[in-house]
């Protein structure tokens, strides 16, 4: 069984997390810069299998369409032509930043470590992983 692999997709960075062999564990993988997220799938996919892609999916309180969707489904539906055997699962990731930024400052980070936004990032896409296992 290959591993889920999550995205929290931005204009800058992506945060990227996956899942163990066994689909128990989300741990937060890495930060990449936006633009070299295809060559670092490219490698990783070398030496890891994944079975799913889980990308958030950016929505206003009231349900609509937050103003980074068109980047985002940009980014999947260049996911979903470069990875067509792979499906793409979205994922409401409301909060998911605020939560990240909560869980920093539970887990005993210092104020400088929480402000380093690609952590932030890293810690949003085991976040959105999290929320996809949990709806299984």
């Amino acid at each position: 069984m290959g591993k889920i692999m999550a995205f929290d997709y931005g204009l800058k960075r992506c945060g990227v997390a996956v899942t163990d062999e066994l689909r128990i564990i989300a741990s937060g993988l890495k930060t990449v810069e936006s633009k070299k997220i295809f060559s670092f799938l490219h490698e990783y996919l070398k030496s890891d299998s994944v079975d799913i892609f889980v990308v958030g999916l950016p929505t206003q309180m009231d349900g609509s369409p937050s103003e980074s969707t068109h980047l985002i489904e940009h980014f999947v539906s260049t996911l979903k032509s470069t990875y067509p055997k792979i499906p793409v699962e979205r994922v409401d990731e409301r909060f998911t930043s605020k939560m990240a930024f909560d869980s920093m400052i539970q887990g005993g980070l210092g104020k400088k470590k929480r402000q380093n936004k690609a952590l932030v990032d890293e810690i949003s896409a085991t976040l959105i992983l999290q929320n996809y296992m949990a709806s299984l």
